[in-house]
């Protein structure tokens, strides 16, 4: 039996989630499924990951698609919740927000997973990732109303870290 060499060049579905994002925007862009629209999303969901594969890396798979699925509807509830609680703050004359700079040290190592939680933090409105320390491995992020850095801290830990942790590893 030989040995096949290893390829540098990425499966036709490497990226399988960036393909069915692809494939489907196209579509909802066209408002069609037709025959031509439906090649053309298809041609688009195999190409442009293994184009892109040099500069985004290997596919991550999670873990634990319930869960995936599960937290991705709870940071959805937190970014609506968010947005109904900013809009509070600058539409409310007279409110006296509180900002701080919060350090969030991170247990997460997975480079996906940090990306996705900066991302999470700067999505949710009222919080931005500004700085993401891999030698002290920690997120500094930017509340515009937090009393107590620590409990913020704690609950970014608690409601996005730990199940990134679980869902990548």
């Amino acid at each position: 039996m030989k040995h096949k060499p290893s390829s540098s060049r990425p499966g036709w579905l490497a990226h399988p989630v960036l393909s069915l994002l692809l494939a489907a925007a196209w579509l909802l862009l066209q408002q069609s499924l037709a025959p031509a629209h439906l090649l053309m999303a298809l041609i688009l969901a195999l190409v442009v990951p293994r184009l892109v594969h040099g500069f985004i890396g290997p596919g991550t798979r999670p873990r634990a698609l319930g869960l995936a699925l599960r937290f991705f509807f709870i940071v959805l509830w937190d970014i609506v919740v968010s947005n109904i609680t900013v809009a509070r703050i600058v539409l409310t004359p007279g409110s006296n927000p509180q900002p701080a700079w919060v350090q969030v040290p991170l247990a997460l190592r997975h480079p996906t997973a940090i990306t996705l939680l900066a991302t999470i933090i700067t999505t949710t409105p009222g919080t931005v990732s500004c700085v993401v320390d891999d030698e002290r491995h920690l997120i500094l992020v930017h509340a515009l109303d937090c009393d107590d850095p620590a409990a913020l801290a704690a609950q970014i830990k608690q409601r996005y870290e730990e199940p990134l942790m679980e869902i990548l590893g």
